[in-house]
C-alpha cells in the first residue's frame, strides 16, 4: 500500500498516531519493518491510497492488462526498490504494479498496524472476473455477493465485495480495536464514513484522513464457541 499526499509531513504525524508508524522517508515503518510507502501527490499520482501487485516481470504484465481491456495511466517508472506503474481495470479501479529490484514490498503481515486483506470493490462483478481472470490469471470464487480472489495455486489473496458508483481497490489495516481506532481518526481530524460492522469473522470500519483520503481498518472478531457432546446410546466398553 501507498499513500500520495500534498502533505506527506502531516499525512505522516496522522498516520503515526493513529497506527504507531515511524516515518521513514517514502516509507512507513512499525517496529523498523516496512508497512507502507508514502510520496507526495502530483497530476499523475492524484491523493489517496493505492494497493500494489507483484509483477516481476512489468512490461509482459502491462502488455496483458492492455490485452484484456485495461489501462496503464502511469509509468514504467524507476522508483526506490523496484519500477512501477499503475494500471486502471475497465471499470476505472486503480492497481499499482510493483516490479522489485531489492524491495520486495511490506515487510510485515497479520499484526496490528499492517496491511490486512486487499478488497475489490465493484458494482459488476462479471466483468471484473473477466478482466483480472485475463490480466493476471485469477479465478473468483464468488457467493452471495461477496468473493475471494484465487491464484494460480488457487490460494486466496484478496476479496471482492459488492459496491455501487464504479470500482475500487479499498486499502485496508488491522487494529486492535475497531471502535477505538474510528474514535481515534476523529480525534486526529479524520472521519468515519460507515460506522464499525461485523462481516464474517471480521470487523470493519470505513476512515477519511483530514486531507480526504479514504481507507478502512479491520480486527477479527471472536465469538465463543459452546460444545454439547451427548454420551447416549454408546456401546459399552468390554
Amino acid at each position: 500500500m501507498e499513500l500520495a499526499s500534498a502533505d506527506p509531513a502531516r499525512a505522516a504525524e496522522f498516520y503515526g498516531e493513529l497506527f504507531g508508524w515511524e516515518s521513514a522517508g517514502d516509507r512507513f515503518k512499525l517496529g523498523g519493518r516496512a508497512v507502507a510507502g508514502l510520496t507526495r501527490s502530483t497530476p499523475e499520482r492524484p491523493d489517496g491510497w493505492l494497493t500494489h501487485l507483484s509483477a516481476p516481470e512489468l512490461e509482459e504484465t502491462l502488455e496483458q492488462v492492455a490485452l484484456s481491456g485495461g489501462l496503464c495511466v502511469n509509468g514504467p517508472a524507476e522508483a526506490h526498490g523496484g519500477r512501477r506503474a499503475i494500471v486502471a481495470d475497465p471499470a476505472g479501479a486503480l492497481l499499482g504494479l510493483w516490479e522489485p529490484a531489492d524491495f520486495a514490498g511490506a515487510q510485515a503481515r497479520d499484526e496490528p498496524g499492517t496491511m490486512s486483506w486487499p478488497e475489490l470493490i465493484t458494482d459488476d462483478p462479471s466483468s471484473a472476473a473477466r478482466f483480472y481472470g485475463s490480466a493476471f490469471g485469477w479465478l473468483l470464487r464468488h457467493e452471495f455477493g461477496t468473493g475471494e480472489w484465487l491464484n494460480h495455486g488457487h490460494d486466496a489473496i484478496a476479496g471482492l465485495a459488492a459496491g455501487y458508483r464504479g470500482a475500487w481497490w479499498r486499502a485496508a489495516f488491522q487494529v486492535h480495536d475497531i471502535q477505538e481506532a474510528a474514535d481515534h481518526c476523529e480525534r486526529l481530524g479524520g472521519a468515519v464514513i460507515s460506522e464499525p460492522a461485523e462481516a464474517g469473522l471480521s470487523a470493519f470500519a470505513e476512515l477519511r484522513d483530514p486531507w480526504g483520503a479514504r481507507f478502512t481498518v479491520a480486527a477479527p472478531v471472536h465469538h465463543p464457541v459452546e460444545l454439547t457432546v451427548s454420551l447416549g446410546n454408546l456401546p459399552a466398553w468390554e
